[in-house]
């Protein structure tokens, strides 16, 4: 039992790490990839990048002159490794890394 618990490296976020193991470098827990910064949950809106997914996320925005709120979404592409697995419509949590590609700054952590 113990080695399994030695197996996944801690990122320091409370998450459920994945039951299965993988090789990728830039998996916070197995390779050697650290986050740090925002954390953000949201849905899998693409999966047809190789490694990597859009999320979705919805939030609310204040418009004053009207005093109402109105929907907003953004798009954020986030790395996915191999021992998470995920699909569209999937809700998952993503954290902010150092930047993979021009595009890629966030990774998955978890999937809800």
């Amino acid at each position: 039992m113990t080695k399994k618990k030695e197996e996944v490296r801690n990122i320091g976020v409370n998450v459920v790490p994945p039951t299965e193991k993988c090789n990728d470098k830039n998996c916070p827990f197995h390779g050697s990839l650290p986050v740090r910064g925002q954390i953000i949950t949201g849905v899998v809106s693409s999966t047809k990048m190789k490694g990597s997914i859009l999320v979705k996320r919805e939030y609310m925005h204040y418009v004053p002159k009207y005093e109402r709120y109105e929907k907003r979404t953004s798009t954020f592409a986030a790395h996915c490794p191999p021992c998470i697995k995920t699909k569209v419509g999937d809700k998952v949590r993503i954290a902010e890394c150092r930047p993979l590609s021009k595009t890629i700054s966030f990774v998955t952590i978890e999937k809800l």
